[in-house]
């Protein structure tokens, strides 16, 4: 017994020596690096398909995806123009490629089809018309966007008209009624050069304010100047037209403009239309730059305005606009607008009895508006209902966390509204589902009715984690009957009905060692058929163990992560352990204990993945819970002593399963988790290292507010000091690993957030690290990128964490 232990204290010995004289030099100024050949080979294998069943649930489309694209598709030119990221060359949206490949796969034969496209394409999501016959897709070349249609009966695709689609709004075409037009957005033929940055500036910018009260959250590409202005109307203008979808015969509608919305009513006869007006804003979005939203025949003609909004600068802190909002076609009435009206001046602190009322008003849009229903708390949305005019109506309380969904029929009033749940939305245990939906005839999702009832498709989760569910729930009675549920040890969800027969469901089967597939199931006969066999894409993952765990912090919340042992792991040995997490808010420490996710789900790696350090001998407490729980109005007041708590239980608990070394202890998350990383290093000694990716550490920088913070910072400060790491740079004793995308356009996760935090630990003589990635957004993309983070990280965590020293715990 003590000859083994001092040979393992031998080995150990050598491998500290190892990381600390053999390791490569983490020089302030490399290249991209590559990280240890086993998590290459795992990055490089083919990522499994993409799959989308069409409307009558017949047929699967296959859609290859890009594994990692090259760093050279995110240097491609952008424009960052008013809280959207434009390419000038090809007139879309900027990003990488995405799908690359699509395969036909008919439900009731399993016979697959492989669709002839352009070599290496780069495709959008595919549309189905509302038969499911067709599909409706577009390509990206080097300098343009291609409008695309397959045909799911011939396995065949072809491009139908030659103009350049304007991909700049992310619904350039979208399938009319009929199945057979598509209504899309085209570049205008005749709309001039691009605009030229004037080389001498025509004056200062200015900008002015006289006594409006107008908060704002910190938004990143804002529009900056007239010349931004002026490319962001060259590129947005776009030509409305109507597309034949078998000859390409193409009919323009109105003129050309800067459309926010365009969407056509049931009946195909009316368009509903949202352009942009001037003049626009430097501090918001284009989401709340002034518009009009107007009813257009088909043909372009004006019928009525219903409504001219402002500028929406004004609106309180988790408030609502006061104009009119959520304005749409209901889908199961010929030409039915609905909307949305506050009623309490979109002041959320304001009391009253009712917040918001929906209204609708219908063809030929004469006359005034009726009042369709009023909501208690802010409205939430409407899931309209197959049958004509009816529909569940969804409210929220935001003081409470609370929501209440109702049913309704447009087409009875006077009738009251029945209500279906009243619950938490923290309370995961009692979620009913979400209602599934079906495709109509004119191509709109409704929530299916058949013989009185809906179902309901949830994730089911309890203590012992999550086994999905089907129901079917009864109308009348508002009684529920259990159709189907996961089998135990397994992983399996719902995905659709097959051919429109609730008998028959597709689900996504998986296990801890089986991949994701998708499965048939006849629950009449009970029997079950594959329909997709995708191969394992890492084997050697498979011999990672997982488990579910369950423990309490010092003031009894109860809490909850997925443990995972690395690869080789052998019972009893104490290896160093990572804790990765994201912090969330709760009202009550009941639901904070709830436990989500499931055991028995396929492990899977990609991207910049924490979970490849599972091949380097690493332990992780993977989505350790860290609720903060509390008043909404106040829960950060504790905020660090909440998270500290947990920290300390998800590693005592691994060091009392016998699992990790108490003295090798790192932490990391991302966004949010990058600032949970950095305040548990400045406030406590639990951990070694920690690795904060697109993290905000400045929360003054961030001064109307910050993820579930309501208070401003003039309301706080020193909440905001005091949960500001930035502010305690001075305590971060530990190595900390910064990471940021260059160009990231998260809202507060500016990157210069991470360059301060990064001089602040330096000026203070801290072990920090700095790692800016070219072109990188908020997440990382390119495969230049994905390497260098991941070799990044192993290498700070085997310097500062596996080599700090094993000690008896």
């Amino acid at each position: 017994m003590l000859r083994r232990c001092q040979s393992s204290e031998f080995l150990y010995l050598m491998s500290v020596l190892g990381l600390l004289f053999a390791s490569p030099t983490l020089n302030a100024q490399d290249g991209y690096r590559r990280p240890p050949e086993e998590i290459v080979k795992i990055l490089e294998a083919s990522p499994t398909p993409s799959v989308t069943l069409n409307p009558t649930g017949t047929t699967m489309l296959l859609i290859d995806r890009a594994s990692m694209p090259p760093i050279s598709d995110l240097a491609q030119p952008m424009w960052r123009l008013a809280g959207g990221r434009y390419n000038p060359r090809t007139n879309g949206r900027s990003g990488s490629r995405t799908f690359t490949g699509l395969s036909i796969k008919d439900i009731a034969t399993g016979k697959t089809r492989r669709i002839s496209l352009p070599s290496n394409p780069n495709l959008s999501m595919p549309s189905w018309s509302p038969d499911g016959n067709l599909f409706a897709f577009t390509v990206t070349r080097p300098t343009h966007i291609e409008l695309w249609v397959g045909d799911a009966r011939t396995a065949t695709a072809k491009r139908i008209t030659e103009g350049h689609l304007n991909g700049t709004t992310r619904r350039s075409i979208q399938w009319m009624p009929d199945g057979l037009h598509l209504l899309c957005q085209f570049v205008p033929e005749d709309r001039g050069p691009m605009p030229k940055e004037p080389v001498v500036p025509s004056g200062p910018v200015i900008q002015q304010t006289k006594g409006r009260v107008a908060p704002v959250r910190t938004y990143q590409d804002l529009l900056q100047n007239p010349y931004d202005v002026a490319r962001f109307d060259w590129i947005l203008q776009s030509q409305a037209a109507i597309v034949n979808a078998r000859d390409g015969k193409r009919t323009n509608i109105a003129k050309p403009t800067v459309w926010s919305g365009l969407s056509v009513s049931p009946n195909g006869e009316f368009m509903l239309s949202t352009r942009l007006r001037k003049p626009y804003s430097y501090l918001v979005t284009a989401r709340s730059f002034p518009d009009t939203v107007e009813i257009l025949t088909v043909k372009g003609k004006r019928v009525r305005q219903m409504a001219m909004r402002p500028l929406r600068d004004e609106i309180p802190i988790g408030g609502v606009s006061t104009s009119r909002r959520s304005i749409s076609w209901c889908p199961t009435m010929p030409a039915t607008l609905t909307w949305v009206e506050a009623l309490d001046g979109g002041d959320p602190k304001r009391k009253v009895i009712h917040r918001d009322r929906v209204l609708a008003l219908s063809a030929p849009f004469a006359g005034k508006a009726k009042t369709v229903l009023q909501t208690e708390n802010r409205y939430r949305g409407i899931s309209w209902l197959e049958t004509e005019g009816m529909g569940l109506v969804s409210d929220y309380d935001r003081d409470r966390r609370w929501t209440r969904t109702r049913l309704f029929d447009m087409n009875k009033a006077g009738i009251p509204t029945r209500l279906i749940w009243d619950r938490s939305t923290q309370d995961i245990y009692s979620d009913p589902g979400r209602p599934v939906s079906k495709s109509l005839e004119n191509g709109r999702r409704v929530i299916g009715v058949k013989n009185g009832a809906i179902f309901l498709a949830g994730r089911g989760s309890s203590r012992k984690g999550d086994r999905p569910f089907l129901d079917r729930l009864m109308l009348a009675t508002l009684k529920t009957e259990r159709i189907w549920q996961c089998a135990p040890k397994s992983y399996e969800s719902f995905v659709s009905f097959a051919d429109n027969d609730p008998t028959k469901i597709v689900t996504r089967f998986e296990t801890k060692v089986i991949p994701p597939n998708y499965v048939l199931h006849d629950l009449r006969t009970k029997k079950k058929r594959n329909l997709t066999d995708f191969a394992d894409p890492a084997p050697e993952l498979r011999s990672v163990k997982k488990r579910l765990v369950r423990y309490k912090r010092d003031d009894g919340v109860e809490l909850s992560a997925t443990l995972y042992l690395p690869i080789g792991y052998v019972a009893g040995q104490r290896v160093p352990l990572i804790v990765w997490a994201y912090p969330r808010e709760f009202n009550n420490p009941k639901n904070a204990g709830q436990v989500s996710g499931s055991p028995y789900h396929f492990t899977s790696i990609r991207g910049i993945s924490h979970l490849f350090l599972l091949t380097q001998g690493y332990a992780i407490m993977d989505r350790a819970t860290m609720p903060v729980v509390g008043d909404p109005e106040t829960c950060n007041d504790t905020f660090i002593e909440q998270i500290v708590a947990s920290a300390k239980a998800a590693i005592d608990t691994a060091v009392d399963l016998g699992i990790a070394d108490r003295n090798r202890v790192g932490v990391g998350g991302h966004s949010y988790g990058a600032f949970m990383t950095a305040n548990l290093l400045a406030h406590c000694d639990l951990f070694k290292a920690g690795i904060a990716r697109s993290g905000a550490y400045n929360r003054t920088l961030t001064p109307f507010g910050f993820q579930s913070e309501r208070r401003t910072f003039w309301q706080a400060p020193e909440i905001y000091f005091k949960l500001s790491p930035f502010m305690h740079a001075d305590k971060i004793n530990e190595a900390l690993l910064l990471v940021h995308g260059e160009a990231d356009n998260n809202s507060g996760t500016f990157p210069i957030q991470s360059k301060r935090l990064y001089h602040a630990i330096k000026g203070h003589g801290g072990n920090a690290r700095l790692v800016m990635l070219p072109h990188e957004s908020h997440g990382y993309r390119a495969k230049e990128s994905i390497f260098h983070v991941l070799a990044e990280m192993v290498d700070w965590f085997d310097i500062n964490v596996k080599a700090a020293g094993a000690k008896e715990n």
